[in-house]
């Protein structure tokens, strides 16, 4: 059992409970998902872009992501229905909690010149968007054989139904926001 999933049910849903003053167990706020995805201008021209956009995000993740394509064609992008623009996968149970204990306390660490991160990626529903600008911060990737550095973005998304309610979940995760 991974560390921040033995937190939630043994610490930190009891100390939800009397902080946001709920008196229905059903009412705490939980992770449902977390969602990461990565796109490139370049997946559409060049296919060994999109296969390493997959692999990177395969071995970040522990599985396998779904290739995303274009849904309509547009000319002044060079882009055509149905081309490759790059992947997303989604993490539940076990895997979203690993991820998370990765993202935390080894990634996130060894971003450079990290304040912490932003209260303003919440979307006013409880769930938190934030960006990574390179995938070299996890220590699965091997960085002599990426071609390019790449950025993704990381959506966690929450059973709050309000961002204070979210707020309050994540900073019990000990996600380091800045304020």
């Amino acid at each position: 059992m991974s560390y921040s999933k033995d937190r939630y049910f043994s610490e930190i849903r009891n100390s939800l409970k009397k902080e946001l003053n709920l008196n229905n167990e059903f009412m705490i706020p939980c992770l449902s998902k977390i969602v990461l995805n990565c796109t490139s201008s370049d997946a559409a021209r060049d296919g060994k872009v999109a296969q390493a956009i997959v692999d990177e995000l395969a071995v970040i993740a522990g599985q396998k992501p779904v290739v995303t394509k274009a849904k309509k064609s547009i000319a002044s992008f060079k882009l055509r229905e149905g081309a490759n623009l790059g992947a997303k996968v989604t993490l539940r149970r076990d895997r979203m909690y690993e991820f998370l204990d990765r993202l935390i306390y080894v990634a996130l660490p060894k971003v450079r010149d990290f304040k912490g991160l932003s209260t303003k990626g919440f979307d006013g529903r409880g769930n938190f968007s934030m960006g990574i600008k390179e995938q070299i911060v996890f220590p699965e990737i091997n960085y002599d054989k990426i071609d390019k550095v790449r950025g993704f973005d990381i959506t966690v998304c929450t059973t709050a139904r309000d961002d204070k309610s979210a707020l309050a979940l994540l900073r019990a995760f000990r996600f380091p926001f800045v304020g």
